[in-house]
């Protein structure tokens, strides 16, 4: 089987959020299933300087867009550490740009970002149909978010066309643009309908995945049942809900080439179940003399709550703000927050750290290496997201052996056992979870984690079991298979 990923980000050539560490490990998991893989990326400047080796051109292809032809090449590249061939859509006057993918360095849209992915879907049409005489056809096209929708869309356009997936990473990011782009661009006026890819008088592009493709995939169980309803379809609930029947959520996995606590070349020690004790010991150390802090003796008798990620909304930074300063003026614990965002949540958060000066540190901004150790070093792991498609992070807790402190939702649902008096008893519990996304639950789930923490016959049982815990990619790699080869509806 040949399954061609047409994706807007991939680790570690360029990397705005999971979908980046997704594009990455997927791909490799179905090449050790025997699937002949490509990946299919837009040539950003900043990808292709990291490269080591030139890449080959494979192809040369121009792409109608308003009128004018963008004049595109085809690289192809095997990176360092990779096992599955690259594809570069190469256009700079699109793609050969500075930082982020998809906003300038002041945060807002590129302002051309509805030409730039719609021609990177019509090359990927393209050459997944074999049109780009590359000597190698798709069986099936998967698509990632957004950037992609289209692809699905001009893939109807053939005679014969390879089966499409279009998974959905996170329905916040529509890709919508205006009716006067649309007919800039000259896109096919049969898709102008609200059975297409019309909504509410302007295109979006994530509809048209969904609309087009013949599976619709999301990345957990609880989110493909979420995003059937107004709370949590940005609008797209009754699109979705017509289509449940294409509609699959399979978890993501972990990738534990890059995320192991027994071989992480990050850490400052490596460790097992049997030697965690000492290893994260160690980890800490290192942390607390990486961010300059030398807390107390009766801080570190308190457990220390590590966060990692987008300061935003979504992710819940002001519930978690809140509900530190509450636990702050009652007990002595420590907070490590990193991560960078919009910037009201920053100037909250340096207000906290202010205001608690030998408990919190803040660190703006992200960094692999601190990321890596406050998963290894911290006692709990906090991810208060009023909704999360899947998540990464608990998955990286849970191996690392600190159980998350969760809001029930999406994959956090999925993933993450909540420690109540029975779970602890059968000893399933692999974290705390809280049921309503508000400041005064996630303070409550700190204050049981905090009991848990001191707890001497079921703290270790928690941390064991969390690191028992399998989610790696095979398993998810086998059902994405299946969707590959299950009879259409």
């Amino acid at each position: 089987m040949k399954v061609l990923h047409v994706i807007s980000e991939l680790y570690p050539l360029i990397k705005t959020g999971g979908l980046g560490d997704f594009a990455y490990s997927l791909p490799h998991a179905q090449q050790q299933l025997g699937i002949d893989v490509r990946l299919l990326l837009p040539a950003y400047g900043d990808a292709l300087r990291t490269l080591k080796k030139k890449p080959r051109v494979l192809a040369a292809i121009d792409i109608p867009a308003g009128g004018t032809a963008r004049k595109f090449r085809v690289l192809e590249v095997l990176p360092k550490g990779f096992r599955v061939p690259v594809w570069l859509a190469d256009c700079p006057a699109l793609f050969d740009r500075p930082g982020n993918p998809y906003v300038d360095g002041s945060g807002a849209d590129w302002p051309d970002n509805a030409e730039r992915y719609a021609c990177f879907a019509q090359l990927a049409a393209q050459l997944a149909g074999g049109g780009a005489h590359t000597g190698w056809q798709a069986d099936v096209v998967h698509c990632h978010d957004w950037q992609t929708g289209l692809v699905p869309a001009f893939l109807r356009q053939q005679p014969a066309p390879p089966r499409s997936v279009f998974t959905v990473h996170n329905l916040a990011f529509g890709g919508h643009f205006p009716r006067t782009e649309y007919q800039r661009l000259q896109l096919p006026e049969t898709w102008w309908h609200p059975e297409g890819v019309e909504f509410y008088g302007g295109f979006s592009m994530l509809k048209a995945g969904l609309v087009y493709a013949d599976v619709i995939t999301t990345v957990s169980k609880t989110y493909a049942s979420e995003i059937l309803t107004p709370a949590f379809g940005h609008g797209m609930d009754g699109v979705l809900r017509h289509y449940s029947h294409k509609l699959r959520g399979i978890l993501n996995g972990l990738d534990h080439d890059i995320w192991d606590p027994a071989t992480d070349p990050l850490l400052a020690a490596n460790y097992t179940i049997e030697n965690r004790q000492a290893g994260r010991a160690a980890n800490r150390a290192a942390l607390l003399s990486l961010l300059d802090w030398q807390p107390d003796d009766e801080i570190r008798q308190q457990p220390l709550f590590g966060s990692v990620g987008r300061l935003t909304s979504q992710k819940g930074c002001d519930l978690l703000t809140a509900a530190a300063q509450r636990l702050l003026t009652q007990l002595k614990a420590g907070f490590v927050i990193i991560g960078d965002g919009q910037q009201g949540y920053i100037d909250q958060l340096q207000q906290l750290q202010a205001r608690f000066p030998g408990r919190v540190r803040l660190y703006i901004g992200y960094s692999e290496r601190l990321a890596h150790l406050v998963e290894a070093a911290a006692d709990f792991f906090v991810m208060p997201s009023r909704y999360e498609p899947c998540g990464l992070n608990q998955l990286y807790s849970l191996c690392y052996g600190t159980p998350p402190v969760v809001h029930h939702t999406g994959g956090l649902a999925d993933t993450v056992v909540d420690a109540t008096e029975e779970n602890l008893r059968n000893g399933t519990a692999t974290g705390v979870v809280f049921h309503q996304p508000a400041a005064d639950a996630l303070h409550a789930a700190l204050l049981r984690a905090v009991a848990l923490f001191h707890h001497p016959r079921y703290w270790p049982g928690v941390q064991k079991t969390a690191m028992q815990q399998d989610f790696s990619w095979r398993e998810s790699a086998q059902q994405y298979l299946a969707v590959y080869k299950e009879p259409l509806t």
